[in-house]
């Protein structure tokens, strides 16, 4: 049997990493919008995002822009290959063909 990528699997990482996915290549997304996206509390996604930054599926960028932090999200390269074996793996156990 195929394992699926624990730090993908819990459901709340797997919506944020599809989110992310929809993203062109080198386009980010703002932390207010994808919370609103996902409709999560801004506590709940911080944590799924730590665990997927530490596992360098996302990449964070934090800046200012007029004085206000502003933090930044994309998929990295690492991520997309994750989801991608994700999506194999789903597919195995499920009996499909990828």
């Amino acid at each position: 049997m195929t394992d699926l990528d624990p730090v993908i699997h819990a459901p709340a990482r797997l919506r944020i990493v599809v989110v992310l996915a929809e993203l062109v290549p080198g386009d980010v997304i703002a932390f207010p919008r994808l919370r609103s996206e996902l409709d999560m509390t801004a506590g709940n996604l911080s944590t799924h995002l730590r665990k997927l930054e530490d596992a360098g599926y996302v990449e964070v960028t934090k800046t200012h822009e007029k004085r206000t932090p502003v933090t930044y999200l994309a998929l990295s390269d690492a991520g997309r290959t994750a989801l991608a074996g994700y999506r194999t793996a789903l597919t195995a156990i499920l009996g499909g063909t990828a």
